[in-house]
């Protein structure tokens, strides 16, 4: 039997957790050190007089995947969370404010192509069947690591064979005509940091992903889905400490054993796992002296995602008669023209993309009553941008919620009564991320797969990161991924060091 082992996990959030409750399951000694006061890192939940507001991820998929931790500790997932599906997954508006409902049903999204261009019909369903191809060749290197280049090329003939090298809306301009419908095809990339125009089309998995499983809402938040999750890891046995900052991963020998907390203690450790921001952990968490130059300057060189204004704010009204759906998204015909301002230019053009998230449609739990809960996510520059944030973010809030009155929520700036702003310096600052990006490495063709950094450090012994910025990528489903990679490199390699595999902890 294989020795348990001691394991320290930076953050709480969906990748720190996926990791730290299938090591846990298994009889090891896990602890989590989170820097805030509650579960989730960027899936934290703000309460804001009487309203919940989700501070992370609010698009849920692939439910199998918390099946598949709770099945490890013998429990039930009802027992922590309730999931319900939505649908439609989303209500695209236009420029005209002409939406389009994306339904899971195909022949129900097809009669929307129709509203808008029924000529388009038939290769939208050409292009569904190349969406599908592209997920049974390449989901299964999701949930596995490129630890060589000789891994990663294997995947090249499939690359030609599905036209994966594509970007996202090249792909969907090859099978639909339709600018709008264009649009509608190949928005997902902005959901994980992505321009559409450059993010390889095998990121279209996505989509499929989301046709496999549903698109699903945790009921009293993704707060209430973390919080699930944490208190499964506590039922395992394992131990978190709140309020908590590593300062340090302590290296000795090229190999990681332990962290130093922010308090000047030192906690040791056989193998440490980081969930947080990769960029910001190389500079900040590995002391200089043993930072190798060629990582540095590696990770410093990467192409790095775009940030976000996001505004959550309640009302006094719930706004039943809007126009809105639960998830809501605003593509206007500059979307290439927005797309390189915030990528290429790095600059704030008249245009916005913007995401509008109304939980409250769907749960009244997370407001008082009679009152809506919102967010709206503006996709801008990261901080490699000239824009003062200081100076400009008040009016830029201001722009946001006027074009929110004007076309969506009627006297919206009067009606409401609570808000919260998160602006690119609080996802430097507070979130740790490098250079405020929201999605940490940018996905592109040269920063996917092996090109992108992997969950096992390639640097120090018994190092793993997790999370948005390494392999296989940015969303739920990849970070949870990459917690589930971790954890069997880490059970593995224990394997090969005690033996036989050691049994599943009873839980009580």
């Amino acid at each position: 039997m294989k020795k348990p082992k001691k394991i320290a996990v930076i953050g709480s959030g969906f990748g720190g957790l996926s990791a730290a409750i299938r090591l846990a399951a298994k009889g090891n000694d896990v602890t989590i050190y989170e820097k805030l006061d509650h579960w989730g890192g960027r899936a934290y939940q703000y309460t804001i007089d009487g309203f919940k507001f989700d501070g992370g991820p609010t698009v849920i998929t692939a439910p199998h995947q918390y099946e598949e931790l709770f099945q490890l500790a013998g429990k039930s997932k009802e027992e922590y969370m309730t999931l319900v599906p939505l649908d439609p997954f989303y209500r695209i508006f236009n420029e005209k404010n002409q939406h389009f409902d994306y339904w899971r049903d195909q022949h129900k999204t097809e009669k929307e192509i129709e509203k808008f261009s029924p000529g388009d019909v038939d290769g939208y369903r050409k292009f569904i069947k190349g969406i599908a191809a592209i997920f049974t060749w390449f989901h299964p290197f999701t949930e596995r690591s490129f630890n060589s280049f000789g891994s990663f090329a294997k995947i090249f003939p499939h690359v030609i064979k599905t036209g994966t090298w594509r970007s996202m809306y090249g792909f969907a301009a090859k099978f639909v005509k339709n600018s709008f419908i264009r649009r509608v095809c190949s928005f997902h990339p902005l959901l994980i940091g992505g321009n559409p125009f450059d993010t390889p089309s095998i990121y279209g998995l996505i989509i499929q992903f989301e046709k496999e499983w549903g698109v699903h809402y945790g009921m009293g938040g993704t707060g209430a889905i973390v919080n699930g999750l944490g208190k499964l890891f506590l039922d395992c046995g394992g131990k978190i400490q709140f309020n908590t900052e590593v300062k340090e991963i302590i290296i000795e020998d090229k190999k990681a054993c332990g962290v130093m907390l922010s308090n000047g203690n030192q906690v040791s450790a056989d193998e440490v796992i980081c969930n947080g921001d990769v960029a910001f952990t190389i500079n900040n968490l590995i002391a200089p002296r043993n930072l190798p130059f060629q990582l540095k300057t590696w990770m410093n060189s990467m192409e790095y995602s775009n940030s976000l204004v996001v505004i959550y704010f309640g009302t006094k009204i719930a706004y039943e008669d809007s126009p809105l759906q639960h998830h809501n998204l605003i593509l206007s015909d500059k979307y290439k023209e927005l797309m390189k301002n915030i990528f290429s230019k790095k600059e704030l053009g008249k245009e916005m993309g913007l995401y509008l998230h109304m939980p409250s449609r769907t749960d009244k739990t997370i407001s008082p009553e009679g009152c809506g809960s919102f967010y709206v996510l503006s996709l801008v520059p990261n901080l490699k941008g000239k824009t003062n944030w200081e100076k400009t973010l008040p009016s830029y809030v201001e722009k946001v919620m006027m074009f929110l009155e004007d076309n969506y929520l009627p006297n919206l700036r009067s009606n409401v009564i609570a808000k919260h702003v998160v602006s690119p310096i609080d996802f430097h600052k507070r979130l740790n991320r490098h250079l405020g990006a929201a999605f940490s490495v940018k996905p592109s063709m040269i920063q996917s797969g092996f090109f992108r950094p992997q969950v096992k450090s390639g640097f120090f012994d018994n190092l793993y990161f997790v999370g948005a910025g390494v392999h296989p990528g940015a969303g739920v489903p990849a970070v949870m991924a990459s917690g589930k990679i971790a954890a069997n490199t880490i059970d593995e390699q224990a394997v090969i060091e005690g033996g036989s595999e050691l049994h599943l902890a009873e839980v009580n």
